[in-house]
């Protein structure tokens, strides 16, 4: 695309010395960004380490120009290459990625693959509830919940191909040490043992991974080692099995669904119970909600889900507020016209998600929680890309219909059981840790409902 629009270096920003430390001194690049913006605009050129050139945007109708971009910026995602075997899932190439995003979308957003596994999930969540009753002292929201999002995904990734209980809870160690040790690399964060007894704790839990995945492929496959015509669609390594994936692939593909989906859901429905601890009329609007739609079943059902509206708003408000995945890149491959700025291929361009949901033209009053922000008719007037919590675009998370259901489910049950408020002493503090945590966690004291 080309313009007569003004060039890249006459795009508003920051001086271009010291960008790694004021992103550190801010708190966070999520942080950085809001700041960014709030000082120099929609559009702003920026410091970035492993970028020539990044410009961050964060108006929703300026983003449609970036809407079809199909390439992510190699240098932002190579932390993750050493996990993968076959290339970087985050930055193959178009032609690879196009056919291995339909295949995740066969499965990930599709209903008979909820269904499929809606039953198990449930059991694990009136599980961690059972749990959570029998607690005096108050409960760590991020810690429970992103485990539990993480045995979801391994039960839905690998759940028809591990032999046991023990065989799950193994997986979900593993990649918590896995996880540990290349976060800890990544945030300059300190972690139990020498760097030799963290690198090769983090090596032997990744050839475990990667082991227990092969079990589960041949488990897929017949005496011949085919992979049957009527294999099971809802199930996401034999989909990806019939589809021709190699093993390889197939590997790379459940660690980075395990990757995506472990932290991001637990602290999607973290962040939305403090916000209705802090506002207990919403608090009691959408309980209300789910007592009329479950009576006095204590878990929902699949067919439940739609029904509840307001737990929809709800939760879809709280993501607004504190996006899981605070942003995403891509890089041009030709010459971009942005409004009025005119930006060269090879241009890192950068979606602050949390800015574009605090952008006060189209989110008046953007720190103020109110989930009728999302009923048909305010949103009906707003820019498609004003909400983007799963990013935009052909590199848009596969698996954001799957973490939403995961999502209303457990947040329906906690509902349903208990009353939240938080403990006192304590400080909320979001910071950036590959998603947007609470820095010391969320602790929350649980009142069972009558």
């Amino acid at each position: 695309m080309r313009g007569d629009g003004i060039s890249p270096a006459q795009i508003p920003g920051p001086p271009a010395e010291g960008g790694i430390e004021a992103i550190v001194a801010a708190g966070g690049l999520h942080n950085y960004q809001l700041r960014l913006h709030a000082e120099y605009g929609p559009v702003v050129r920026f410091p970035l380490p492993g970028a020539d050139l990044a410009v961050s945007v964060a108006d929703p109708v300026l983003l449609e120009a970036t809407a079809k971009m199909n390439k992510r910026p190699e240098k932002l995602f190579e932390f993750l290459t050493p996990l993968q075997e076959s290339g970087n899932l985050q930055t193959i190439p178009a032609d690879e990625h196009v056919p291995w995003r339909k295949v995740m979308l066969s499965v990930l957003a599709g209903r008979p693959s909820h269904e499929a596994h809606f039953a198990r999930f449930t059991e694990l969540t009136a599980e961690m509830a059972d749990r959570w009753a029998g607690l005096a002292s108050p409960v760590e929201l991020q810690k429970d919940l992103s485990e539990l999002s993480l045995r979801m995904i391994c039960e839905y990734a690998l759940g028809s191909g591990l032999e046991s209980e023990e065989s799950a809870g193994r997986v979900v160690s593993a990649f918590e040490d896995l996880l540990t040790e290349y976060l800890g690399r990544l945030y300059q964060l300190e972690t139990p043992g020498t760097e030799e007894e963290r690198a090769a704790r983090a090596e032997e839990a990744l050839t475990y991974l990667r082991a227990t995945v092969d079990q589960v492929i041949a488990a897929h496959r017949d005496r011949d080692g085919a992979v049957p015509d009527d294999a099971d669609r809802s199930d996401l390594v034999a989909a990806l099995a019939a589809s021709g994936e190699t093993p390889a692939r197939i590997r790379d593909t459940v660690l980075m669904t395990l990757l995506a989906a472990h932290h991001t859901t637990g602290v999607a429905i973290s962040w939305t119970l403090y916000l209705l601890a802090r506002h207990p009329d919403v608090a009691k609007r959408v309980s209300d909600e789910v007592d009329v739609v479950l009576g006095d079943r204590a878990v929902p059902e699949y067919g439940d889900l739609k029904r509840m509206t307001y737990l929809d708003m709800v939760l879809r408000e709280a993501m607004r507020l504190y996006p899981p995945g605070p942003y995403g890149a891509r890089e041009t491959t030709e010459e971009l016209v942005l409004g009025d700025y005119t930006v060269p291929a090879g241009t890192t361009i950068f979606y602050p998600f949390w800015a574009v949901h605090m952008n006060p033209e189209y989110w008046p009053d953007p720190e103020v929680f109110d989930p009728d922000r999302f009923t048909p008719e305010a949103s009906a007037g707003r820019p498609r890309l004003a909400y983007i919590p799963f990013g935009i675009g052909p590199r848009s998370c596969e698996g954001a219909g799957l973490a939403m259901v995961e999502a209303e489910l457990v947040l329906s049950a906690l509902l349903k059981r208990f009353d939240f408020e938080l403990a006192s002493d304590q400080s909320i503090q979001p910071i950036e840790r590959f998603v947007l945590w609470a820095a010391e966690d969320i602790r929350m004291n649980l009142t069972p409902r009558a």
